[in-house]
């Protein structure tokens, strides 16, 4: 199963989450298709851009708890400054993806953003 994993800045528009997922669906060389769920961490539970993205692209929403963020995070290979800083870790899309999709996960694509939204996609290495 492969996840992206989003970040945004609060108030971000949907349109804005989904480019930056399709974006990095393009990198991996995937279609929407190949997506399984999109991951958030928990504390953009109330950001309806995430919410509508998802919604768009008929995926589960999987909001990760703080807990899981950080343990995740630890896999991580891009690191903010800022979102460390802010969220205590150190890329909040990848460790969102990484959460996600379990704990042998593997990164697809490393965060990439675009204007105020990020995406990270991982594969969870199981069969669909």
């Amino acid at each position: 199963m492969i996840v992206a994993g989003v970040g945004c800045r609060r108030g971000t528009a949907a349109a804005a989450i989904a480019a930056v997922i399709e974006a990095a669906l393009r990198r991996a060389g995937l279609g929407k298709g190949a997506l399984g769920a999109i991951a958030a961490p928990a504390v953009k539970e109330s950001e309806p851009g995430i919410a509508a993205a998802a919604a768009a692209l008929r995926l589960p929403l999987v909001l990760i708890s703080p807990a899981e963020l950080t343990a995740a995070g630890a896999r991580a290979v891009t690191r903010s400054e800022r979102v460390v800083a802010l969220m205590g870790v150190p890329s909040v899309a990848e460790a969102a993806a990484l959460a996600a999709a379990g704990a042998t996960a593997r990164l697809l694509v490393a965060r990439i953003a675009i204007g105020p939204a990020t995406c990270a996609l991982a594969d969870s290495g199981a069969a669909p």
